[in-house]
C-alpha cells in the first residue's frame, strides 16, 4: 500500500495573513493527504530544512506580500543545494499572471491563484506527486 501524499505548507517572509493557507491545509487533509504547516514568518532556509526533515512530496508556499520573485528562487536554490530538488514545489496566493509564468520557468510545478477551486488544487497535487513517484 502506498503511503499518503505528504505536504509541507509554509508562509515565508513578512506576510502575516494565513487564512488561505489554512483553508488549503484543510482541503488537502480532507483529500487524505498528510499536511504539516510551518506557521508564519519562516525563512527560506527554515522551510527547506522542514521539507527535508518531514520527507515531503510537496512543498506549498503561500505568498501575498509580493515577494514571490525574491523568496521562491531562494527556496528552489536551497532545495537544490540540499538534495531536495525532487520535491514538487507549488505556490499560491496573489500572483500576477506574468509572474506565474516566471515562477514556472524557475521550476515551480503549479501556481494556484486565489480563485483556484479546491478540486483543482487536489487534482493538480495528486497528478504532480504521481509523476514524481513514477520517476523513482
Amino acid at each position: 500500500m502506498e503511503r499518503p501524499i505528504r505536504v509541507l505548507l509554509a508562509k515565508v517572509g513578512l506576510d502575516g495573513h494565513d487564512r488561505g493557507v489554512k483553508v488549503v491545509a484543510r482541503i488537502l487533509r480532507d483529500a487524505g493527504m498528510e499536511v504539516v504547516y510551518t506557521g508564519l514568518h519562516r525563512t527560506p532556509d527554515e522551510v527547506v530544512e522542514a521539507a527535508l526533515q518531514e520527507d515531503v512530496d510537496v512543498l506549498g508556499v503561500s505568498l501575498l506580500s509580493g515577494a514571490h520573485l525574491t523568496l521562491v528562487p531562494r527556496l528552489l536554490a536551497g532545495l537544490r543545494e540540499r538534495g531536495g530538488d525532487d520535491i514538487v514545489v507549488v505556490v499560491g496566493g496573489v500572483i500576477p499572471d506574468a509572474d506565474s509564468v516566471r515562477l514556472k520557468a524557475l521550476g515551480v510545478a503549479e501556481v494556484f491563484l486565489q480563485d483556484t477551486t479546491p478540486d483543482a488544487i487536489v487534482v493538480a497535487v495528486r497528478g504532480r506527486v504521481a509523476a514524481r513517484r513514477a520517476r523513482f
